[in-house]
């Protein structure tokens, strides 16, 4: 089915967006306060509990003690920002280590990425 034929028809269920990611953690309060140090808002939970949600946005970014393999790469959460230039300098006046310093795309973004503590990447972004 083409992307055109997909639209003409009303009576299909479709995307419209991304609720929330959740994201696994061996250790909830280093979590919470890596989130935290972002600027991130709890909305549920919180360290001494076995789920935590944030509000990302419209969106939501959870994080949940339950564990089942040795977390390993997946991927990455790409996550638009304000300013992305700024948000790199918040992030390392709180400590925190990007990957890299902010830097254009030849997809048109300007990014970076920052590894969360147990290992979920994360690419903080903005169009250009």
């Amino acid at each position: 089915m083409t992307n055109d034929s997909m639209e003409e028809s009303s009576d299909e269920a479709r995307v419209e967006s991304v609720s929330a990611i959740t994201l696994a953690t061996n250790d909830m309060p280093r979590a919470v306060r890596f989130y935290e140090a972002l600027g991130f808002r709890i909305v549920h939970g919180g360290a001494n509990e076995a789920f935590t949600s944030f509000a990302l946005g419209s969106s939501f970014l959870n994080l949940t003690s339950e564990t089942h393999d040795p977390i390993r790469f997946w991927g990455r959460v790409i996550i638009h920002v304000s300013d992305v230039d700024a948000f790199y300098r918040k992030a390392v006046a709180h400590g925190l280590e990007p990957q890299f310093a902010p830097r254009d795309a030849p997809w048109n973004e300007r990014y970076f990425h920052l590894t969360d503590p147990d290992g979920h990447e994360l690419s903080f972004a903005r169009p250009l």
